[in-house]
Parts: structure tokens; sequence; C-alpha cells
């Protein structure tokens, strides 16, 4: 955490979910406005690793500044602000099916990109915050805390595992969470920490 505290936002939100929510870097990049459900307190993840989408939790320190975000953005959207009238980047299906929802709230990136870049078609579009910016953020933090274990944004993910099976979650639970197409990837937590079985001790103690 206390890395996490060093950095300037959004870098710290993000870094947030990828240790509160278990996604990977490029996960918590590209999130939407319409992939927070504050409701259901529930974080979908598109187009993961596989190209699977699947469902994580969103954890409750998160969801102020989460809020706060998207209504700074729809702030901007509803006012038409400059930036707003480019169109974020879509995937080529969708842009093609769907061509005005890259003007609409829902579509709009929660971490956008301070430039503007060309598409495949040689548009102009606004794309979410580049990884490599976020891992630059990270590994100044780190320098910052003095701290000389190895440490990047993967780093993150991997603490949310391993504390969720500390704290004794099922396996299966934290690899449904992590978006594992094969439990055998989880249980090198359970490895990680000591627990070769995932906890399981013999009757005999």
């Amino acid at each position: 955490m206390s890395i996490i505290e060093q950095l300037s936002q959004p870098y710290q939100v993000l870094a947030s979910l990828m240790y509160g929510a278990g996604l990977r870097v490029v996960e918590s990049s590209r999130l939407r406005v319409k992939d927070i459900d504050f409701l259901n307190q529930t974080i979908i993840v598109r187009d993961g690793k596989g190209g699977k989408d699947r469902t994580t939790l969103l954890p409750a320190p998160l969801i102020i500044p989460l809020k706060h975000r998207i209504r700074q953005i729809e702030a901007g959207w509803r006012s038409q602000e400059e930036i707003y009238k480019i169109p974020v980047s879509l995937p080529f299906a969708l842009r093609r099916k769907y061509p005005r929802a890259s003007f609409s709230l829902a579509w709009q990136w929660i971490f956008p990109s301070s430039g503007i870049c060309i598409d495949e078609d040689g548009q102009s579009v606004r794309h979410h915050v580049h990884v490599s910016t976020i891992q630059r953020a990270v590994k100044q933090a780190v320098r910052v805390t003095g701290m000389e274990k190895p440490v990047g944004c993967h780093t993150f993910r991997h603490t949310f595992a391993t504390e969720l099976l500390r704290r004794g979650s099922d396996i299966r639970t934290v690899q449904t969470l992590l978006g594992h197409a094969d439990v055998r990837t989880t249980q090198i937590y359970t490895h990680v920490l000591g627990q070769g079985f995932a906890g399981v001790q013999s009757p005999l103690g």
C-alpha cells in the first residue's frame, strides 16, 4: 500500500484496481463508464486475456473516486467540451455496427489518454491511457519508497490473489476473479504461500 500512496491520480486509482480487484494493467487502463456497476459493486472486464469477458468485485474504497472520475467525464461530455467531439476508439466490429457508440457516454474511457491517435480507418480518435505510462508511474513510486524487491504493476495483481487465498477464499472463486482459464495457474499462488495443496492439512495436523 505504501507504493500506491506515493502515486498521483489517476495512477493511484489504477494501481488500486489491480491490487483491490485483481485487474491486469491493461484491463484497468481500458475500463469504460459502462463497465462499472456501482449498484452490484462489480466491474465487468471486457476482452480480457484469451478474449474473454469476466466480472470481478468493485472494492468499496474505490466507489467514491470512480464516481468522481465518471462525474467529471459526464460533465465534460454533456457540455460538449472540444475533446468529447472526437470519438473514442472502439473495436473494429462495434465501430461498424454502432458508429455513434464512440460518442456516447457509456463508451467513454474512464482513464483516457491526453493525446489523440489515428485508428485503422485513418480517423482521429481518443484512446485510453497507455500501459507504459502507468508502468513508469509505478516504477517511480517504487523508487521513492526505496523498496529493494522488484515490484511492478503485475505485483499488485499477484498480491490480490495471495491475499484472498491467505484469508481462506476458495481457489475456484479466485480463479474466476482473476480470469484464469486453468485452475493450475491459480494454484501457483498457493505455493507462494507455502500451501502446496491449497491449505489442506492432514488429519494428523
